[in-house]
């Protein structure tokens, strides 16, 4: 389970206002790469009931996934919610894409961060002073919370788009790349919502047809 380990000794040297930075969607083949950024209060003594609800998005049901972003939207100081678009991850890359909708995320803020624990990604480019941690939604509160409010929008995002672009069953696969959605693009050609820098789009022309 996380804790406010890190949150705690950078609150001792002097920094308060902490951003926990997680992103989701680097590896499906449609829709974008989301990123959340979460500034907690960290509790004084015992952890609060509401935060037993937070651990690594991928550890929770969708339905915990819900319930926790509530909570967090509820009890939070700050969040913020950024995305960078399948064209983008296009032209420059899933790193780079993953780190400019990191840093949409925290410009989302209503407050500049003095201080970032982040998931994996050394975000040099967002000019603030940071951690990245390893795993760290399962280490740190602030960054689990940011990989739970990142993969609740994106998933409500991807099943707007099935409505947009039916077929794929984005609603279901939430664009990864199972078997069905494999097929469904060799039947159909990879929609515009879809990632063409990626295998097994890659070099496919893009698909026009009508909504109804």
């Amino acid at each position: 389970m996380p804790n406010f380990d890190w949150e705690y000794v950078l609150n001792s040297r002097g920094f308060t206002i902490i951003a926990g930075i997680d992103e989701v969607g680097r590896g499906p083949l449609a829709g974008p790469v989301a990123a959340g950024a979460v500034i907690l209060n960290p509790p004084e003594g015992h952890v609060k009931r509401w935060l037993e609800k937070i651990d690594d998005s991928k550890k929770l049901t969708p339905s915990a996934r819900q319930q926790a972003t509530t909570e967090i939207k509820k009890h939070c100081q700050y969040l913020g919610i950024g995305l960078a678009s399948p064209k983008e991850i296009d032209s420059m890359g899933i790193s780079q894409a993953t780190k400019l909708a990191m840093i949409r995320a925290i410009q989302k803020l209503d407050v500049q961060p003095e201080y970032l624990l982040i998931d994996h990604v050394k975000l040099v480019e967002a000019r603030i002073p940071f951690t990245s941690l390893t795993k760290g939604d399962t280490i740190s509160y602030s960054i689990a919370a940011a990989s739970i409010v990142a993969k609740v929008a994106r998933d409500k995002l991807m099943t707007a788009a099935n409505e947009i672009y039916p077929g794929y069953h984005f609603d279901k696969n939430k664009g990864y790349g199972t078997k069905a959605h494999i097929n469904s693009i060799k039947l159909l050609g990879p929609s515009p919502f879809h990632r063409k820098s990626f295998a097994p789009t890659k070099g496919y022309p893009d698909t026009n047809f009508e909504i109804y």
